[in-house]
C-alpha cells in the first residue's frame, strides 16, 4: 500500500472518530429553571406562563420573553434579568 493512500485512509478516519464525538457529545442546556426561580421571585402569577416565557428565552427570543414574563406579573427589569438567565448554561 502506497504511504500516500495510508495517510489519506488514517486522516478519514480521525475524521469521521472526531465528527463522531462532536455529534454524540450533549449540548450544553439553558437554565430554565433559574429564570422561573427569578421570575416566581419577583411575582410572578402564572408558572405555565412562565415556563413558557423561559422556553422562549431560551432559543433566544429575548423579547417574547420578556413580554411573557411581564404579562405574567413580573417587573420589567426582572422579566429582563431572568430571561437572559434562561439562554445561560446552568451553574
Amino acid at each position: 500500500m502506497r504511504t500516500s493512500t495510508r495517510i489519506a485512509g488514517a486522516l478519514t478516519g480521525l475524521t469521521l472518530i472526531l465528527g463522531g464525538a462532536v455529534l454524540t457529545a450533549p449540548a450544553a442546556r439553558a437554565d430554565i429553571p433559574a429564570c422561573a426561580r427569578m421570575a416566581e421571585l419577583a411575582g410572578a402569577t402564572s408558572s405555565d406562563a412562565v415556563t413558557g416565557a423561559c422556553s422562549r428565552g431560551v432559543v433566544g427570543d429575548l423579547q417574547g420573553c420578556v413580554t411573557g414574563l411581564t404579562g405574567a406579573g413580573v417587573a420589567g427589569g426582572a422579566a429582563t434579568g431572568a430571561c437572559r438567565a434562561a439562554a445561560h448554561e446552568p451553574r
